[in-house]
């Protein structure tokens, strides 16, 4: 074998040796798509709008019509250049939907808009709690967590159920918390009962 032909060896097998990493770790094959935001991660498109949420909205070119604003008492959002837009009882992507819209109706030609939910509005939890009040809403919640969050449980309390007016509702429904955790929604009321002897 000639010292070229062993040269052109050592240099195939090097080179085929360089390219396993780059193979075993996805380079090279097809194009990964790109992370996802938190936001875009975290916010669920069937969750609602209400009154004390927090908004960040961006129009991508138009720093004077982005900002962080609030879903007011009467589901509305109070946006420049276009006034008002319902939001309660829409989903971000609807909400963001109808704020393109109006700024494509004689403001914009091609609004280019996000919209991730900063805040979510607060949950209320009462009675046989240590601390009851309001409190802020984090993702995940849980009837559990939320007692937590409030001191704890007083001693006269019922600590196998509470019951729970889901934001927009009329009625309590009871939960059965020895089944397991019980999740919260923004905007729900929570009450404790006492336990009778």
């Amino acid at each position: 074998m000639s010292v070229n032909s062993r040269l052109f060896g050592w240099l195939a097998l090097v080179a085929t040796l360089l390219a396993i990493p780059a193979c075993s770790s996805g380079q090279g094959l097809a194009p990964q798509s790109a992370p996802q935001t938190a936001a875009a991660t975290t916010q669920a498109p069937s969750y609602k709008l209400g009154p004390g949420d927090k908004l960040r909205m961006i129009v991508f070119g138009e720093p004077d019509l982005s900002g962080e604003f609030v879903v007011d008492s009467s589901g509305g959002v109070n946006l420049p250049l276009i006034g008002s837009v319902p939001a309660a009882g829409a989903s971000v992507p609807e909400f963001k939907n109808r704020v393109t819209t109006r700024f494509r109706n004689g403001y914009l030609k091609d609004p280019k808009i996000s919209v991730e939910v900063l805040n979510y509005r607060p949950f209320f939890i009462v009675g046989e709690v240590k601390n009851g009040g309001e409190y802020p809403y984090k993702a995940g919640l849980t009837v559990q967590d939320a007692v937590a969050i409030a001191g704890g449980y007083t001693y006269r309390a019922d600590t196998s159920s509470a019951y729970i007016r889901r934001a927009g509702k009329d009625q309590e429904v009871e939960v059965d918390l020895d089944k397991g955790r019980v999740k919260v929604n923004p905007g729900d009321n929570i009450r404790v009962p006492e336990r009778f002897f």
